[in-house]
């Protein structure tokens, strides 16, 4: 009820272009409308249509001293939380920029002569109040056994879902059933969406092309098998090998994922197009004649197989990690030998990070954007069919959202493929019990097998990160291969003037603003997918599966798609954002919290709940047991979390380009500005520093986050027999010990 008041009453009710603290170095506060508090525009007999939301936050006061097994506690929360979070809703979408939105209202009410304005902090507190009144009193009543923090978390994460994910998205999908008139018509969405664009098979019968719907699926299907296939490989190396070098092949791992996609394109075409090192080095050597071979689905899947392999390797380092050698050595003494203890009792035991794996790099595939737009050719997808639907010459926005519907059909079809083939097993491996094992080592054919295939794939990707470092230093490439620094220069030049230092490069901009904000959306986006994950593993709650695909949604649908929707929902108030960096932050969060979703379900599968059962039976809260037992067995999914959240908004193009404005401008739309310009090298350099840098900021993560402990892996024993012997001989145990 406090925080309630404090925004009805002290904080800016709507919006300030400036940011918050405005509303008091400008003046005027609190009486000038612009800035004032809710509370002051009514005493001042303004906006009075906001007055019931203060009204309904003194309620709660005829509750004080009352106990929550009151049988009157629940209900009246339920009643007051309702009421102004329906209030709230009302008055936000029933008043519009010219008045009424509605005919009814303006037949009751007459005229209005005022106009909203977007909702700003003040708008934010009472909202956040209002919903975990309501969230109290349904704990009050006894739902989840009465646990405030798990009925206020679910409750906050079906809120942020349904406005950031949902709301616009049935907004754009809304425009499936509009006509070229503004009317709407079934017969031509109809029509749309059972069009020989979207399912010939002519490919198959002899024709030229497929439908786009059937090229997005074989892509899709491919890139999800080879990269959970190759994220397995390289996970094995790090955990079963006995490999030295983990460090270096784990930063190897994860350059294509701190690379903005298109550029990884590029990098392939400089290789492998009728101009490439390569094709033209077959050429003179063997005579082999170039080809366009690279423009089209081969092309398509070595890019996405580059970019996407570490997103499945970020899900699967955990969840080999987290498979207890305790059965594994079980198996060794029953005399099963190495290659039968991982195939009968390993290999099934990663079968959620497998299934996981594979949904993100399916979801991924279907919803790339960069990589089409530059190596697609005429082998046309979803994504780059629905972005040119929007900002081609037709602007069929109808189009693009049948379009997203097929996507997001078949991105349905996989997330139920996958709870198919995980079914109600167990797979719980991290328990209570202490851990007195090391994992064995892989068969020989097995390890040799995975050496030679993350051999040649560290090597690939070696050659293509040379062929980007190599471009930046290049006058222009096919023309004029001399060395020079130019390209560096131009973007990020430094000089000193009166005030100091001078940032003169035209990438600085872009460059800080990028960091900015893909630094302040990775902490929440890592947080609301961990606690989501939380709530889909370890609690029961009606209405779970629609919560777990209400949370997968967003990474379903194309970021295009997304930035639309986005820009439709939030360019008019109640929630206007459009040209803010607030809009960039909120779509980052909510386009890639599914990774965490996916990182910590996957993770927490493995971690016996019996653990945070301890935890509640010694005294502690719901929050406490996932603070201090949950989240430190979460490392491997927090820093996958957090980096991929963090690289997603470095690189993210396909979303954000219709996103960023003047002021807030992302790396990424310069870098495509500058491709769209010819200045290929400007763009590689512009790439070459943002992969440095994100490589830094990941290492710096890692070392904040830590690594998982959960047995006598990685520690020393000579030391620890040192310290004991240090600390006086050792009490005598019995038979039992």
């Amino acid at each position: 009820m406090l925080v309630g008041w404090a925004g009805f009453a002290v904080l800016p009710w709507y919006g300030l272009d400036r940011g918050l603290f405005s509303a008091w170095m400008l003046g005027g506060y609190p009486l000038k409308a612009s800035t004032a508090p809710a509370l002051f525009l009514n005493l001042q007999g303004l906006k009075l249509w906001l007055a019931p939301m203060g009204v309904l936050l003194l309620l709660p006061l005829a509750l004080w001293g009352r106990r929550k097994s009151d049988p009157l506690f629940g209900p009246a929360l339920i009643a007051i939380g309702a009421a102004g979070l329906a209030w709230l809703a009302l008055q936000g979408f029933g008043i519009g920029l010219r008045g009424f939105q509605w005919d009814w209202l303006t037949a009751l009410f007459g005229e209005l002569d005022d106009r909203q304005f977007g909702m700003g902090w003040g708008a934010l507190l009472v909202a956040g109040s209002f919903l975990f009144l309501l969230t109290l009193g349904i704990a009050a009543r006894g739902a989840i056994g009465g646990d405030e923090f798990v009925v206020g978390s679910i409750g906050f994460v079906i809120a942020v879902v349904a406005v950031f994910i949902f709301m616009p998205i049935l907004q754009m999908l809304a425009s499936a059933l509009i006509d070229q008139d503004g009317n709407y018509s079934l017969s031509i969405f109809l029509s749309k969406l059972f069009s020989a664009r979207l399912w010939s098979l002519d490919c198959v019968t002899g024709g030229s092309r497929c439908g786009v719907a059937w090229n997005s699926l074989v892509l899709a299907v491919l890139v999800g098998v080879l990269t959970t296939l190759l994220g397995l490989v390289f996970a094995l190396v790090l955990t079963r090998t006995g490999f030295r070098y983990g460090r270096v092949l784990r930063a190897l791992t994860v350059l294509p994922i701190i690379t903005p996609p298109f550029v990884i394109g590029l990098a392939i075409i400089l290789l492998f197009g009728l101009s490439g090192a390569v094709t033209q080095t077959l050429d003179s050597v063997f005579g082999l004649p170039a080809s366009r071979w690279v423009y089209g689905l081969p092309g398509l899947l070595i890019a996405q197989l580059l970019a996407f392999t570490p997103i499945a390797f970020l899900v699967l380092i955990g969840v080999v990690e987290g498979v207890s050698p305790s059965m594994e050595e079980a198996s060794q003494t029953l005399r099963a030998d190495r290659w039968q203890t991982f195939w009968n009792v390993t290999l099934p035991l990663m079968r959620p990070g497998l299934a996981n794996a594979f949904l993100l790099g399916f979801i991924e595939s279907m919803a790339d954007f960069g990589n089409p737009l530059v190596l697609g050719g005429n082998f046309d997808v979803l994504s780059t069919e629905i972005f040119f639907a929007i900002v081609g010459a037709q602007y069929d926005q109808a189009q693009a959202a049948v379009l997203a519907i097929v996507l997001l059909f078949f991105t349905l079809g996989a997330f139920w493929a996958q709870r198919f083939w995980l079914g109600r097993k167990s797979y719980t491996t991290v328990s209570g019990k202490g851990d007195s094992g090391v994992h064995p080592h892989l068969p020989d054919g097995l390890k040799f097998g995975v050496y030679a295939v993350a051999g040649f794939w560290t090597l690939f990707t070696l050659v293509v990160y040379a062929t980007i470092f190599y471009g930046s230093f290049v006058t222009l490439w096919g023309v004029d291969f001399s060395l020079t620094l130019s390209h560096y220069v131009k973007a990020f030049a430094v000089g000193w003037n009166e005030f100091g230092i001078h940032w003169r490069g035209a990438a600085w901009s872009s460059f800080f603003t990028t960091l900015q904000i893909a630094l302040v959306s990775a902490l929440p986006t890592a947080a609301i997918g961990l606690l989501t994950a939380y709530l889909l593993v370890r609690q029961r709650f009606a209405g779970k599966n629609a919560f777990e695909f209400g949370t997968m949604l967003s990474f379903a649908i194309p970021g295009t798609v997304i930035g639309v929707s986005y820009v439709i929902a939030f360019n008019v108030p109640p929630i206007e954002l459009t040209g803010t960096g607030i809009i960039l932050v909120v779509s980052f969060i909510f386009r890639n919290m599914p990774v965490g979703v996916r990182a910590g379900v996957a993770s927490m599968s493995q971690i016996d709940k019996s653990l945070d059962e301890s935890s509640l039976t010694l005294g502690a809260s719901s929050w406490q047991s996932f603070r201090t037992v949950i989240l430190p067995l979460l490392r491997p999914a927090i820093l996958a979390a957090l980096v991929y959240s963090f690289v997603r908004a470095m690189t993210a193009i396909s979303a954000i380009i219709f996103l960023v404005s003047a002021r807030y401008d992302m790396s990424t739309s310069y870098i495509v500005a500058r491709v769209e310009n010819n200045e290929y090298g400007i763009a590689i350099a512009y790439s070459t520093v943002l992969i440095a840098v994100m490589l830094a900021v990941i290492g710096i993560m890692q070392l904040v986050v830590g690594t998982r402990r959960i047995g006598r892996r990685g520690i020393d024993l000579s030391q620890s027999r040192t310290n004991v012997s240090a600390s006086g001989p050792a009490p005598a145990m019995g038979a039992g010990g």
